[in-house]
């Protein structure tokens, strides 16, 4: 059974639809994968000590593992439809917010929402998170469909190691701890 987080709907409520031509149990995969990083995600990984389970800490960090870009509490995990956490990026003194993935099977392959709510209004994570929708489900599209992530993507991974030498003192992993 999924747990009803709400209609997303609304002000402040902001949500993108994918259609993937995948079988759910694939993205589903995909999008929770804690052992490799996720393009889809700018090429972070998933960290967390006790696995991916309501009340649990999570943050998404450089693949060098020095770096925290991400923090978060797993607020819903029912696999292989519902993954709901909250959301602070660690460069940006606002948040969090609440980002839920919500995935459907549909005939030839599955619906995959991607839904952002609760960031502060007009901000800078609002600002970064909407950017950042199309991206993300354009990514997860292609590697779930292709086994590769799209060119956004592998042009990401590629700009890593440079992306590592721009992150701020205050992302540093010991900073963020588990």
């Amino acid at each position: 059974m999924m747990t009803d987080l709400r209609t997303a709907t609304g002000p402040g409520v902001h949500r993108t639809r994918t259609f993937i031509k995948a079988p759910v149990d694939t993205v589903w995969s995909i999008l929770v994968a804690t052992d490799r990083a996720l393009p889809f995600f700018f090429g972070a990984v998933c960290d967390t000590t006790e696995g991916l389970k309501p009340g649990a800490r999570m943050r998404m960090v450089h693949p060098n593992r020095r770096i925290a870009m991400v923090v978060g509490e797993v607020l819903a995990f029912e696999p292989p439809h519902l993954y709901s956490h909250t959301f602070r990026m660690t460069h940006i003194d606002e948040g969090p917010a609440t980002v839920t993935y919500r995935l459907t099977e549909a005939e030839g392959g599955t619906q995959f929402d991607l839904i952002i709510e609760n960031a502060p209004a007009g901000g800078k994570l609002e600002k970064q998170m909407l950017g950042a929708q199309k991206f993300i489900g354009g990514n997860l599209r292609a590697l779930a469909e292709t086994g590769r992530p799209a060119f956004s993507g592998r042009m990401v991974g590629c700009m890593s190691p440079v992306m590592a030498l721009m992150s701020k003192p205050v992302q540093r992993i010991e900073n963020w701890p588990l």
